[in-house]
């Protein structure tokens, strides 16, 4: 069978999304202390390699296989993956399994410089595989939340193009379960400071780079695909001057970091809308993330949650932003009325709302229940010694430079 240009399409898309894992290293590892950065680092990379295995084995058949449980999961048995040798089939689990990668690597940011390797290792599989890959078959697999599911055809289907509910609120929220489980870093109170900005806004640009392959990879015709580019490029632009005028605002200066974290609010928060908003609302949805998360990264502070590289303020709270906006700024389209301002009504928006309130739900619960089963196995938290003198040489003995054992 010869390749046609969809499917090589996809696959292009598919390597874009997978740079995204090892860029997000970059963007966390660089907002780390010098003797975290291997830690964290490698925290991104494991979270793509056992992805990446559970979705071959299971994960794809959990997100997308025949109904199983009263239409709770798709069956891990009906279509996995590794077994299933129709080209089409292959090239869609390859594409989404990435989406799969880099949303459990999200929620390592938000415990960083305290967590032990060993459970983080244990935390990925059971995450993809309890919490991930169900909220995508609820949304994407034709589960309760489609169409057709049980409570989507209650409230109506939420528009979720590619992952403001299924990749950023759930990792998002995740996050902040397991920020609070760990606790507090031991200088949490100092506000430490990024250690290697270049790495931060390098790693930012890869990211912004693959989320073209991330939000236009599923785009069915060349009319979508365009809006899908343009909404991708104009919304973390928008993001960015967003989150300059929030710093602005309380006597702060630009900063590099800023800029690469209003840049990925902004891409968060058109992720679940790219294909069903017009260009201008692209801008504003893209304004209000970055003025959103900017303001949001700060309650960690204020309500005392240990967030270490804002995952929560960035992922959760732009995801949240992007999907509700959908309730009133949705094009209409053959397939649903529109949002309210274009005269659709509540409907769209109570459907975003609700998906929302049970991923939410949902994530926050078994997060919760899968770190404290961990717990019980081995210890999350590294000694308070370790944390002061760095990670990285005791869980790998390893230094990402030659004088990090010398800065803290």
């Amino acid at each position: 069978m010869q390749l046609d240009t969809a499917s090589l399409w996809i696959m292009i898309a598919a390597a874009l999304v997978l740079l995204m894992t090892p860029a997000l290293g970059l963007f966390y590892g660089g907002m780390t202390r010098s003797t975290g950065v291997v830690n964290m680092m490698l925290m991104s990379f494991s979270a793509a390699a056992l992805s990446a295995i559970v979705w071959i084995l299971w994960g794809y058949s959990l997100s997308a296989g025949q109904p199983a449980i009263a239409g709770i999961i798709g069956n891990p048995f009906s279509d996995i993956a590794m077994h299933n040798t129709e080209p089409a089939g292959l090239l869609t689990a390859g594409f989404s399994g990435t989406f799969a990668l880099i949303s459990v690597a999200i929620i390592s940011g938000a415990i960083a410089d305290r967590s032990r390797f060993a459970p983080w290792l244990l935390f990925v599989p059971l995450w993809v595989s309890l919490v991930y890959a169900p909220v995508a078959f609820w949304i994407w697999g034709g589960g309760m939340l489609s169409e057709d599911g049980f409570l989507g055809s209650i409230f109506g289907e939420a528009i979720d193009f590619a992952g403001g509910a299924v990749v950023h609120t759930n990792a998002g929220v995740a996050a902040l379960v397991l920020a609070l489980k760990l606790g507090q870093r031991h200088n949490f109170h100092d506000r430490p400071q990024p250690h290697n900005t270049p790495l931060v806004m390098l790693g930012a640009a890869l990211l912004w780079f693959g989320w073209f392959g991330f939000n236009a990879g599923a785009a069915t015709t060349v009319e979508q695909a365009g809006l899908i580019w343009i909404n991708t490029m104009g919304a973390p632009a928008a993001a960015i001057l967003g989150w300059i005028f929030v710093e602005k605002l309380r006597g702060q200066r630009p900063s590099s970091v800023g800029v690469a974290s209003g840049l990925v609010s902004g891409l968060v928060a058109i992720t679940p809308a790219c294909a069903d908003v017009a260009p201008w609302a692209a801008l504003l949805l893209g304004l209000i993330a970055g003025a959103g998360s900017a303001w949001a990264v700060n309650l960690k502070w204020k309500l005392g949650y240990d967030d270490s590289l804002d995952v929560v303020g960035v992922h959760l709270v732009s995801g949240v932003i992007g999907t509700l906006f959908l309730g009133f700024l949705a094009l209409p389209t053959e397939s649903n009325a529109g949002g309210l301002f274009y005269g659709g009504g509540m409907g769209q928006l109570v459907a975003q709302f609700m998906t929302l309130l049970v991923v939410l739900l949902f994530s926050a619960a078994m997060t919760w229940v899968i770190a404290t089963v961990i717990e019980k196995i081995t210890p999350w938290r590294v000694s308070a010694q370790t944390e002061i003198e760095g990670i990285d040489a005791a869980e790998h003995n390893e230094s990402g430079y030659l004088w990090a054992e010398n800065k803290a």
